[in-house]
């Protein structure tokens, strides 16, 4: 019922605001729009049409801006920042968290974000380029910058004290954390002990050790950690253990949905980014790679048919039940596929138990094989009134499905070694493994026991 409401609302936010707009009633749609969380402004642009989109940036007030962007797609942020006067962009983009920051600067041309880091202060520019100098899908390039440090030897009431003279704290903020005068990371404080601790208590009594990440750990690793541990925050250090920053829950979160949007969107060869209300020519651009590299396996599987036309000729049945053994085996290969992807992304699948799975999923083609085949190769010879013809058929099912289980368990493992994603093109890659040898066990042991 919650998200039944939630998407009843959303809608009805974007009706009447699509209805302000259309009826040039822009006073209204400009009061509407400071009502908005930005959470939600960023919602309606992602779900308007260019045109629309472009009238709602501008009628929103400047000092929104930084916050709406922080909640934009890449592709939909994009498109909206090549609109903005660089001032005010600028202005913008110095609002914003450190890791907002460094992930908006890296999505722009080399040109565009130079541009925009020069027009910084010092300040915000060496937070950024911190953040730019690690490299994509890194704790360093999602950490934020922004914290309280506290030493060892101060007490608790000079802490509060100072906390009420700062007058606030950085968000999503659970634990404060200890460095030595070197900015060396001792602990962490827990703001909870900290509010409860008498006002004379050394810090140094409160400490508790904590678990730091590795400026250079994969962003994928670092959701494993959160999700296995059910941390909200944790502190990011440097090979000498100097405090950099630290990555919060809400940062986890992103990393755990783009994944998820990531390996879908993959698998039909489309961005995660991909903006929904992209316009035309740009949308069918993108897509066109992807469809020619399909036609090109199609084309594949085709040239292997061809190979066999005399026989196809000769026995029109054969070319009725081409399709059984290559669709069969697509499919039992991508159960295979998608289970060792999932694995490979929550740290299951490893060097040490990769053999292991490969001779399990081989098991199991084998055994669908055995299955799989008696079961067709009787309706085959019911139906068509032929055991030779069922025993073909049967012989070419197992052949494809233990090839399957085989191609569906090594491709991503071999895949992420070569540093290939295999959600992009692991799917393509087994399709036509499944089809070519489907096609050539079917037509080549009918070529060899029919004609």
């Amino acid at each position: 019922m919650p998200e039944t409401f939630e998407s009843q609302h959303s809608h009805n936010q974007l009706q009447a605001i699509n209805d302000g707009l259309g009826a040039g009633m822009f006073v209204q749609v400009r009061q509407m729009l400071q009502n908005m969380p930005a959470c939600d402004v960023a919602l309606l642009l992602e779900s308007s049409r260019s045109k629309s989109r472009a009238q709602i940036w501008q009628l929103l007030e400047s000092d929104a801006y930084s916050d709406v962007l922080e909640e934009l797609s890449e592709d939909v942020r994009n498109g909206i920042i090549r609109q903005m006067v660089p001032e005010k962009l600028a202005d913008a983009l110095e609002e914003m968290d450190t890791d907002d920051l460094v992930e908006t600067l890296s999505s722009l041309p080399e040109a565009v974000s130079q541009d925009l880091l020069n027009s910084m202060d010092e300040q915000d520019r060496n937070r950024a380029d911190l953040g730019l100098s690690y490299g994509e899908d890194t704790a360093g390039f999602i950490m934020n910058t922004d914290t309280i440090t506290l030493r060892p030897e101060v007490s608790v009431e000079v802490i509060l004290r100072y906390l009420r003279l700062r007058g606030d704290i950085p968000d999503d903020t659970d634990t404060f954390y200890v460095v030595n005068r070197h900015d060396k990371l001792i602990g962490g404080v827990a703001l909870t002990k900290l509010l409860t601790a008498a006002p004379d208590t050394p810090i140094e009594n409160l400490i508790k050790i904590s678990e730091a990440i590795p400026v250079t750990m994969d962003d994928g690793e670092v959701a494993s950690l959160f999700e296995r541990y059910d941390w909200l925050s944790a502190p990011v250090v440097d090979e000498h253990n100097h405090l950099l920053g630290r990555i919060t829950i809400d940062d986890v979160v992103d990393i755990i949905r783009e994944d998820a949007e990531h390996s879908m969107m993959s698998m039909a060869g489309l961005d995660d980014e991909e903006d929904t209300f992209a316009p035309v020519f740009k949308s069918t651009q993108r897509r066109s790679v992807w469809l020619g590299v399909n036609l090109f396996t199609a084309l594949m599987a085709a040239a292997v048919s061809d190979m066999f036309e005399e026989t196809l000729s000769q026995l029109a049945v054969l070319a009725i039940l081409n399709t059984i053994v290559p669709s069969m085996g697509g499919a039992a290969g991508n159960q295979t596929l998608t289970l060792v992807i999932r694995g490979m992304a929550l740290g299951h699948v490893s060097p040490g138990n990769s053999r292991w799975l490969i001779g399990k999923e081989l098991a199991i083609g084998f055994f669908n094989g055995i299955i799989w085949a008696l079961l067709i190769a009787s309706v085959i010879a019911i139906w068509k009134q032929d055991l030779m013809l069922g025993a073909v058929i049967a012989f070419a099912m197992m052949i494809n499905m233990v090839a399957a289980g085989l191609a569906g368990a090594t491709l991503p493992i071999a895949m992420k070694k070569l540093n290939i994603d295999p959600a992009l093109a692991g799917s393509v890659i087994l399709t036509t493994i499944t089809d070519v040898v489907g096609i050539f066990a079917f037509l080549g042991t009918a070529t060899w026991l029919l004609i």
